[in-house]
């Protein structure tokens, strides 16, 4: 269903405020012919719709929302006007009546999206709505559009066909806001170790715990979007600081850290963002883990991939021969001439490496850190340390800090 030119261009004003600067609102009204006076406004957003139109033409947009219109218009009985302010999202500016006991605002509303949403299922459309607050003012509309968008970011990880209202988001976030921090602190150690994962190139090891890590974020940030996606972002910098550390061409890593974070603000769902994080990770990780196993065979690289996700658990010879079909004296052998270290050596190289890391970046103990990368014993871990490294732990972690004292990191 088309509305007239003017009221679009009434809609449009009312929704921008900037009427203000040519016309009193009774003036607006008579210059563009409508007699409604809206008093809040409603978002309604085609579910999936970047999905939904990969392919179609531009006369498939317009049956949809030629569709979606005719189905609001028949089920919304209170005046309205609207405005398409973006493809696939319409604003629907809605003259509610005076609230009374028995009819409140809020739930007047609610029963109106109730019935959109039912009409447009009617057509097999799905579809979600934002509702901003009530004013008489007509000056105040834009703000009821500011909150009614407001109001949809939590769309972000709540799915398809939602209804959601600004003063419920509103309440809600006043009382997370109080157990914030708390949640942050307990993520911290989970970072550093998915950090030191990648550090050591333990591909499916990142991946596993990286999942549980964003969950934990949003819920560290209660759900909150932008908040929720800069986070992420600074953790996939650190990633790719790794990365860099590792040797790899700067240029390169910097310019594709560009395109996939424009690409990552770019997703409107939860999953597909984890998806994507995810799949960039993966990346990174396995750029460091080329490095390790650049010139071995096959097999030797399985026996690393199956080391590095067992690292923090007691490794058996026998149990990496298993895995991959070999006898373990055939195994020996084979790793030792490709790598150049026997299994065991390489399995205590690897938590050396990644124990450097929690040295260098958490305030961890050193009986801590032992367990945390595989070591049943701190005492034998440290004499292991201090003979590879020349220093024990400790002394490692005084120097690093004195040669750079931003590094160190609170768990």
């Amino acid at each position: 269903m088309n509305q007239l030119p003017q009221h679009a261009a009434f809609s449009h004003l009312l929704l921008m405020g900037t009427f203000v600067h040519e016309y009193t609102y009774e003036q607006m009204q008579e210059a563009y012919g409508v007699t409604i006076n809206p008093t809040l406004v409603m978002l309604v957003s085609v579910d999936r719709y970047p999905d939904l139109i990969i392919g179609k033409e531009i006369e498939w947009k317009i049956e949809l929302g030629q569709t979606l219109m005719k189905a609001i218009c028949k089920m919304v009985t209170a005046p309205f006007t609207w405005l398409w302010i973006e493809e696939g999202v319409v604003a629907l500016l809605i003259e509610l009546p005076v609230q009374t006991e028995q009819t409140p605002l809020s739930l007047n509303a609610i029963r109106i999206a109730n019935e959109i949403q039912k009409a447009s299922d009617a057509e097999r459309i799905s579809v979600s709505i934002g509702i901003g607050t009530y004013y008489s003012d007509p000056v105040m509309l834009q703000r009821s559009y500011q909150e009614a968008m407001h109001s949809m970011i939590d769309r972000f990880f709540q799915g398809n066909r939602m209804i959601f209202s600004y003063m419920k988001k509103k309440q809600s976030e006043a009382a997370a806001r109080e157990t914030m921090s708390a949640y942050k602190e307990n993520i911290e150690r989970e970072r550093v170790d998915l950090l030191a994962r990648v550090h050591i190139g333990d591909v499916e090891g990142a991946i596993t715990v990286l999942p549980t890590l964003l969950e934990k974020v949003a819920q560290a940030n209660q759900y909150n979007v932008s908040r929720f996606q800069s986070e992420v972002v600074n953790l996939v910098m650190m990633v790719s600081r790794l990365v860099l550390e590792a040797g790899f061409s700067a240029e390169t890593i910097l310019t594709e850290n560009a395109h996939f974070i424009q690409e990552l603000y770019r997703t409107i769902r939860y999953d597909k963002f984890v998806q994507k994080v995810c799949t960039y990770v993966r990346q990174l990780t396995e750029q460091i883990a080329l490095t390790q196993t650049l010139y071995v065979s096959p097999l030797i690289r399985q026996a690393v991939r199956f080391i590095k996700e067992q690292l923090n658990e007691r490794i058996m010879l026998e149990e990496v021969a298993q895995y991959c079909c070999l006898s373990k004296y055939h195994l020996s052998h084979l790793f030792k001439r490709e790598v150049g270290l026997s299994v065991i050596d390489f399995i205590n190289k690897l938590r050396l490496e990644k124990a450097k890391y929690y040295l260098e970046t958490t305030d961890l103990t050193v009986q801590q850190i032992a367990s945390q990368v595989g070591f049943q014993d701190a005492s034998y871990f440290s004499r292991m340390f201090k003979k590879v490294h020349q220093f024990s732990p400790s002394e490692y972690r005084s120097r690093n800090i004195a040669l750079d004292p931003n590094k160190l990191r609170s768990t």
